[in-house]
């Protein structure tokens, strides 16, 4: 057997049902051996970047690392965003690239470069991955293999990368070597006594959990979902998060940060205790303000990774250790305790949500509001397994106020942060759950990745595109329009996007415009009449629709813009 029919078989043989790729001359032979073999799918994409992106999708829905191979060179570096993003999010995935024969490899010669196209990208591609190797010699091919796909899913998942000689590739690869034994879970931190929590979480007047990605990363969601029910306590979510209870489901308060729901951000400043389950307290959650964050309130903070806690945010209690054993271990120890309802505490939450609807904070647009937008597509949206978001205005509508119910996923780049995550994302999600799927992006993240539309046309996938045009780059357009004196250089001046309605057209996929509130139910119906086909469907939004609430320059989360108000004065 030689090295490429042994990846094929390998890859196979661990539940990998895609393979996505942009064919060149150092995969050739990897990209053969896949076809002759008949069981895994090549997903042919027209941009590297969108087979790691359409790869992380896989990965973060399947649990099982979604593999993206690229040729060398330009190809294997176009993988890099995709790999950052599944390296910051904690997805796991693996990334195979070819490798100029070693022959041509420059090695030690003090030269750029020998063969066509030969790039280091193990080096490269090291500071964003779990591990990035050269394999150099066929035999090593077994081992390395093995233990990518241990690394990739064993405490925080992420990325790893293999890089293949197009010469490796063809040789010989001889018996197949031992496999890497098991790899140890994370055990749980005993600095803090579990009792300890569940007594502060029982006599606490005012506890919030926030739960953020590292429960998805740890496939903890129904140990989760099982533990809220029991203690009753609410819950605010990070970015990441938004699919971790259901829209209706009672504890579910709703988004934190930046650009969270002012009630939710309001209810953290108001707590007394917050339990932090998988999430980083970076400064889109938390505001820059770190010391109004903490104030006086207890945070007992559960993150596999000792660097993140006490990091920005300081005093917290640390747990450190895999959020799946430590639920386990949480609800064991709850036992018969008979936890009070939280009634006079949601009640003032809700009092808050009431005060502070998120589809009333922008009120000075014409046309579509994009938060009501963004219930109405929720509630159309039935079928739907997953919701794939881009980066932007938009992503901040999405999260404030998509209505997920409790088998819908919520996907988007989020320590990435990546333009043109969305439309290779959703062709990643939509084979992973062989549903529809809906894919939300601006217009500056379509056109990131537009050639992709390409991708759903060729499958014919069942992926609702659903643009929000504002004919600018609104995130940083109103950044611009707080701190620079309203100049739109290249967010509104200089920049200009298609008729995506025409654009889709071209690829031979319906599609509808809509500028009027109005004309909406009807536009979302045509989308969803045919819920197998794909549909683009372009929303016109007002072009100084910006994203609310946020969070005041340099003041605490509770105080956000465009009514920042001091916090006693906002209940």
């Amino acid at each position: 057997m030689i090295v490429s029919d042994f990846v094929a078989r390998f890859l196979y043989e661990r539940g990998v049902e895609y393979v996505y790729e942009v064919i060149g001359g150092m995969i050739t032979r990897l990209i053969d051996s896949i076809h002759r073999q008949g069981k895994i799918r090549l997903i042919s994409v027209h941009h590297e970047q969108a087979a790691a992106f359409a790869a992380d999708a896989m990965g973060r829905l399947t649990g099982i690392p979604g593999v993206a191979m690229a040729t060398s060179g330009p190809g294997a570096t176009n993988l890099l965003t995709g790999i950052g993003s599944c390296y910051f999010d904690s997805v796991p995935a693996i990334f195979i690239t070819g490798q100029v024969n070693r022959h041509e490899q420059k090695g030690e010669r003090p030269t750029r470069q020998m063969g066509f196209q030969e790039t280091d990208i193990a080096q490269i591609a090291t500071p964003i991955t779990k591990a990035a190797w050269q394999i150099n010699e066929p035999e090593q091919l077994p081992y390395f293999l093995e233990k990518a796909f241990k690394l990739a899913t064993s405490g925080r998942p992420g990325p790893v990368l293999i890089d293949i000689p197009m010469d490796v590739q063809k040789a010989d690869i001889g018996a197949y070597l031992s496999r890497v034994g098991s790899k140890t879970a994370n055990s749980v931190s005993e600095h803090y006594e579990l009792k300890e929590i569940l007594y502060s979480l029982q006599t606490a007047r005012r506890p919030l959990i926030l739960v953020g990605g590292g429960v998805r990363a740890a496939k903890a969601v129904n140990l989760f979902r099982e533990f809220v029910n029991l203690i009753q306590i609410p819950v605010v979510h990070s970015l990441m998060a938004v699919d971790a209870l259901p829209y209706r489901h009672p504890q579910r308060v709703g988004l934190i940060g930046t650009y969270g729901n002012r009630w939710a951000n309001l209810a953290v400043g108001l707590s007394d205790l917050l339990l932090v389950l998988g999430s980083r307290l970076d400064i889109r959650q938390t505001g820059s303000d770190v010391s109004a964050f903490k104030a006086t309130r207890t945070i007992y903070h559960v993150d596999i990774d000792k660097g993140e806690i006490n990091n920005r945010v300081q005093g917290c209690q640390p747990v450190v250790g895999n959020l799946l054993s430590f639920l386990r271990r949480l609800l064991g120890a709850v036992g018969p305790t008979n936890w009070r309802e939280r009634s006079e505490w949601m009640s003032e939450i809700d009092r808050l949500r009431r005060k502070w609807p998120d589809t009333d904070e922008i009120q000075t647009i014409t046309g579509i509001n994009p938060n009501r937008l963004m219930h109405e597509l929720s509630r159309v949206s039935q079928q739907a397994s997953v919701f794939v978001v881009d980066t932007g205005n938009h992503q901040m509508w999405a999260a404030q106020s998509l209505e997920l119910r409790d088998d819908q996923r919520f996907v988007t780049s989020g320590g990435m942060g990546a333009m043109g995550f969305a439309l290779p994302a959703s062709i990643g999600a939509s084979l992973a759950t062989s549903r529809p799927v809906v894919m939300l992006a601006g217009d500056g993240g379509m056109q990131m990745n537009i050639q992709e539309i390409q991708t759903v046309a060729h499958h014919r996938l069942p992926i609702k595109m659903v643009v929000l045009n504002n004919r600018s780059l609104g995130m940083v357009r109103q950044f611009q329009q707080a701190y620079f004196q309203e100049r739109y250089q290249s967010t509104f001046w200089g920049y200009s996007a298609p008729n995506f309605s025409h654009v889709a057209q071209a690829y031979g996929i319906d599609s509808l415009t809509v500028s009027e509130r109005e004309d909406l139910s009807v536009a979302l119906a045509k989308m969803w009449a045919k819920s197998s086909d794909p549909f683009l469907l372009e929303v016109l939004i007002d072009v100084s629709a910006n994203a609310y609430p946020k969070i005041a320059f340099g003041q605490p989360m509770t105080e956000m813009e465009p009514f920042a108000l001091p916090l006693g004065t906002q209940s």
